[in-house]
């Protein structure tokens, strides 16, 4: 089997024992990268969008916890810099939804920096890749580089081949073998980063809706199952905050949809609980690959 690719980051540039920056959203994905971080003698600030991180699993890891303001950029920098850092890493989801509890007005009020990323640097383009780079821009004037998170969890990263015990007929192959090129290009057109496939031809293509979405749909057009979910990257995704992610939950809508097979990008999709994932996969017959 082939090596699969090197996890890219400029190690040289952090220094041994230097604090890391955590800027931590909604899931289990900031307590695996703060515990990646200690796990490497880092010590880890962490700034938690308020409402939004595990707590209590993340305080474990963390050096120093502070809750902030999801809008209140320059608390951020102030919470880092206080500490010594320059650099952090930005992981987890935001659930809109909790923009409306109660007191909401106080919590989502925009500082200064907020404010210029939203009315001057995003301006004419609010996409959300265009959102979040202008945010890392700001936190760069404000002295704090964003790393690259996936080398503090490369046992979570997908690699390279057959991950699961459950290995894929000729037929899975060979949608394989179709659906990935095609992937690709849909990649290269930024349209979204899944395919579903079955016997040579695409069911469905992910846009805006999401993978979980379109594990959905895909079911829906194709019933008898047997088919085959492919993920990946596009060539412009920052990765320092935009890394295709699944999780046990992936596996539990693939086995609901009657998926038979889960095609993931080696080196650039994080596993979210990757020993669970890839049992409850097998438990259920369904193959996970990593493909280059």
């Amino acid at each position: 089997m082939p090596t699969p690719r090197t996890l890219c980051e400029d190690s040289s540039l952090i220094q041994p024992g230097e604090p890391i920056g955590l800027i931590a959203g909604q899931g289990m994905l900031p307590v695996s990268v703060a515990a990646g971080l200690q796990l490497q003698q880092h010590p880890v600030i962490c700034a938690a969008l308020w409402g939004q991180s595990e707590e209590e699993l993340l305080q474990a890891h963390c050096q120093y916890f502070k809750r902030v303001g999801l809008l209140r950029l320059n608390q951020w920098i102030r919470v880092f810099r206080r500490h010594g850092v320059s650099k952090a890493v930005m992981v987890g989801r935001v659930a809109k939804a909790n923009m409306y509890q109660k007191y909401r007005m106080l919590r989502y009020i925009p500082d200064w920096r907020t404010a210029r990323v939203w009315f001057w640097r995003v301006r004419h383009d609010k996409r959300s890749a265009r959102l979040l780079s202008a945010v890392a821009d700001e936190l760069a004037a404000g002295g704090i580089t964003l790393l690259d998170a996936r080398p503090y969890i490369p046992q979570e990263m997908a690699a390279e081949g057959l991950m699961t015990k459950t290995r894929p007929g000729a037929d899975i192959w060979a949608d394989i073998d179709f659906g990935w090129p095609l992937l690709r290009d849909v990649n290269r057109l930024l349209v979204g980063q899944s395919l579903a496939v079955k016997d040579r031809e695409v069911i469905a293509v992910e846009a805006m809706e999401g993978t979980d979405a379109l594990i959905e749909r895909a079911a829906g057009l194709c019933r008898r199952g047997g088919w085959v979910l492919l993920k990946a990257s596009n060539p412009n995704q920052d990765i320092r905050f935009d890394v295709p992610t699944v999780g046990p939950s992936t596996i539990d809508n693939l086995v609901r949809c009657r998926a038979a097979a889960m095609v993931l990008e080696a080196g650039r999709t994080i596993m979210l609980e990757k020993p669970r994932l890839l049992q409850l996969a097998d438990d259920a017959g369904i193959a996970i690959i990593g493909h280059l």
